[in-house]
């Protein structure tokens, strides 16, 4: 994990950012988003990606790929929920009139 963070800090830094980014101006939805069924099956595949990455059960380019894919998701995901938190504090500080 050190080798791709050391070689591809860069995507990882444009992932962070374009996830911040993406956070900060979602709109957000009041709609009945997914179902529970799609929501377990979500779960259930990323685990079953993070056990194949975790045990190196895919050597080679693939496995390399699937590592560097896994690492980009998390760090676009961190970027977005801190992009959407930071938005609602600052239109929740807007509308208080503080």
């Amino acid at each position: 994990m050190s080798y791709l963070i050391l070689f591809h800090w860069g995507w990882l830094l444009a992932a962070a950012l374009l996830g911040f980014g993406m956070g900060w101006i979602c709109v957000v939805q009041r709609g009945k988003g997914m179902s529970q069924a799609a929501v377990q099956q979500a779960v259930l595949l990323g685990c079953a990606f993070a056990a194949l990455a975790a045990v190196q059960a895919i050597p080679g380019r693939l496995g390399y790929w699937l590592d560097l894919g896994l690492g980009l998701l998390i760090v676009y995901s961190l970027g977005c929920m801190i992009g959407a938190t930071l938005r609602s504090w600052v239109v929740a500080r807007h509308f208080e009139g503080g």
